[in-house]
């Protein structure tokens, strides 16, 4: 079985884009709103388990896609296609989370009411559209990155590192739930 196949690799792409996504809140939030600084997850570490739990989800489903080449005459629509299940995709977890969020914890963490073109304040377009191009960037650049340092681990350190990152996450949860 390949390196990048087992279960420690996709826990460890879960853990660095679930801390990923949780600098690109913190930084929407600091810089480009202005807003000051909150712990943008609902646990207390820096991750936001949503990104994570999205580039499994694009891994697993468009991954084959990021390296075919469907033409339409002599345009490669492959990345067109990519971008548009990507928002697809992203959109349905975001608004599947909303309601998971609000099951679990009465409430959900964002509030998109404002935004022309929303779904109960749940979901909207423009946060679908960043989605998208964010989706692109983790897809073609960040994830092939991520295999190659992936298999300059050895077996040894690649476990290592994941106990470490379970630990830490697996603590987190159940300090949350206590």
């Amino acid at each position: 079985m390949k390196k990048e196949r087992l279960p420690e690799f996709y826990f460890l792409c879960f853990f660095a884009y679930s801390v990923l996504g949780w600098c690109y809140e913190v930084f929407l939030e600091v810089v480009v709103y202005r807003w000051g600084f909150s712990n943008r997850g609902f646990l207390f570490g820096p991750y936001c388990p949503v990104y994570g739990f999205g580039a499994l989800l694009l891994i697993g489903l468009l991954g084959w896609l990021r390296r075919k080449r469907l033409t339409l005459g002599r345009v490669n629509i492959s990345p067109i296609l990519v971008f548009l299940l990507i928002m697809a995709l992203t959109t349905l977890l975001e608004l599947g989370t909303s309601y998971l969020l609000e099951a679990v914890t009465g409430s959900w963490l964002w509030d998109y009411s404002t935004y022309p073109a929303n779904f109960q304040g749940r979901i909207a377009l423009n946060p679908s559209f960043r989605f998208g191009v964010g989706g692109m960037i983790f897809l073609y650049i960040l994830q092939p990155l991520f295999e190659r340092a992936d298999r300059l681990l050895s077996d040894k350190a690649r476990r290592y590192l994941f106990i470490v990152c379970f630990g830490i996450m697996a603590l987190d949860f159940l300090v949350k739930i206590i």
